[in-house]
């Protein structure tokens, strides 16, 4: 009998023993390959020698001090390495333990700059439908994610959703990308100005969306238009890249593909590539010094931010990254993974869409690939399609309610940037597996 308060009751789980690579192996020693890193986490694999040793140098100079106190040579220096490779104007790293601590920053964040710069009656945020930011309260509020929502709703702070840009159901026939992105980020001015401009602080959203619709990215030029709305209406823009950022995406910040710079950007997942519990938000200078030379107090904060041994870990983490080239490793070996699934499903009757960037890519499952009907909910696939990967030995992501919180599925891969071919050809062997005795 365990005490754990599972995340599943009915689950009967597997322990684990210990990582090798891109390999997870449980206690009975069965191997499993890490396509999904986890939820998109584990982008240096789990055995990674020059992480483990970085931790285990700040443990032995110390472990724990309270950022009341102190700061620390790590964070400082994390800090640093973020800001010399962040968009241009980002200029501020909040280090946080994960990505809903990161996005509720955001939000507060967001929040104190407008009573700093005398703009109090700022308070609505707008998001996007079929998005997901987190799983505290203000983050699941922000976050479209029906079913997540429906059960905490009267706990929210109040958000309103506009349409994803979700081009493979949204684009209309004869509809080009430029005009379809135009027309759903036109949504955002719409509702600003239904709101009344005075009153809405942010919009949040991902530059290629993660678990709730499957790697799903904007078209080109949607979020330049979103910028432009955002600059016109003093809305801050928060992109979340808690999921698709740290190189996921073949750049190691996601938004720099859509040619734009945010005012506050969060981060996790693959900052501290599942070694260490850590995240990070980061904001413009502006809206630094607004606090700073006004109150001076950030409201906000918790006991484990900052911590040394977490900032070690991510600091090693962002060296693998960009000086070891891996960064640009998840680009090409995204490339040929995405090759490889559209060559073995690209006529699968039953897979509609391929899709991602970089080593973050979806298929969405269809009952008809014509008529793009999905499968009925009842059948739960995503969760059958799970259990058939997991027993072939394959680690991956499906959700159901791709569509609108109720139908669709589709599977999320996003494996660890050091894969090889063979690892490649083995994810596409097992998940076809998986497809043939779930479908």
């Amino acid at each position: 009998m365990s005490h754990i308060f599972p995340r599943n009751s009915r689950a009967r789980l597997p322990v684990i023993d210990h990582g090798d690579g891109v390999y997870l192996v449980d206690t009975t020693g069965k191997r499993y390959l890490d396509g999904s890193g986890g939820a998109a986490v584990s982008c240096l694999g789990h055995s990674d020698a020059a992480v483990t040793a970085a931790i285990r140098a700040q443990l032995d100079r110390v472990a724990f001090a309270h950022t009341g106190f102190f700061t620390s040579d790590p964070a400082e220096r994390l800090a640093d390495a973020l800001i010399a490779h962040a968009p241009e104007g980002l200029d501020r790293v909040y280090l946080v333990s994960g990505g809903s601590e990161a996005v509720e920053a955001a939000l507060k964040l967001a929040r104190q700059y407008a009573l700093e710069t005398g703009q109090p009656a700022r308070h609505r945020v707008i998001a996007r439908r079929q998005s997901y930011h987190g799983n505290t309260l203000g983050a699941l509020a922000t976050g479209g994610n029906m079913w997540r929502r429906e059960p905490f709703a009267p706990l929210m702070i109040e958000t309103t959703h506009i349409a994803p840009c979700y081009a493979y159901r949204g684009q209309d026939p004869g509809e080009s990308a430029a005009a379809y992105g135009h027309r759903v980020a036109n949504e955002l001015e719409a509702e600003i100005l239904r709101l009344g401009p005075e009153t809405v602080l942010a919009f949040v959203a991902e530059p290629v969306v993660g678990a709730t619709l499957g790697a799903v990215p904007a078209v080109e030029g949607y979020f330049h238009r979103i910028r432009d709305i955002c600059d016109t209406y003093g809305v801050l823009l928060i992109l979340d890249e808690v999921m698709c950022g740290m190189g996921r995406t073949g750049t190691l910040f996601a938004c720099t593909q859509d040619g734009i710079a945010p005012d506050i950007l969060t981060i996790a997942k693959g900052l501290g590539a599942g070694y260490q519990p850590v995240g990070a938000m980061l904001c413009t200078a502006a809206i630094h010094d607004a606090i700073a030379e006004g109150s001076g107090f950030f409201q906000h904060g918790h006991t484990y931010m900052g911590h040394p041994a977490a900032a070690a870990a991510a600091l090693a983490v962002l060296g693998r990254l960009t000086d070891d080239g891996l960064v640009a490793r998840a680009r090409t070996m995204g490339a040929r993974l995405r090759t490889a699934l559209e060559d073995a499903f690209g006529q699968h009757p039953h897979i509609g869409d391929i899709r991602g960037r970089g080593l973050f890519l979806g298929l969405e499952l269809v009952a008809d690939r014509e008529t793009k009907q999905p499968f009925d909910p009842a059948r739960k696939l995503h969760a059958r399609l799970k259990a058939a990967a997991f027993e072939a030995g394959l680690i991956c992501y499906p959700m159901g309610g791709t569509i609108d919180g109720r139908q669709g599925d589709h599977v999320l891969l996003a494996p660890p940037f050091i894969l090889e071919d063979t690892h490649i050809d083995e994810i596409v062997t097992k998940l076809g597996t998986a497809l043939a005795q779930s479908l």
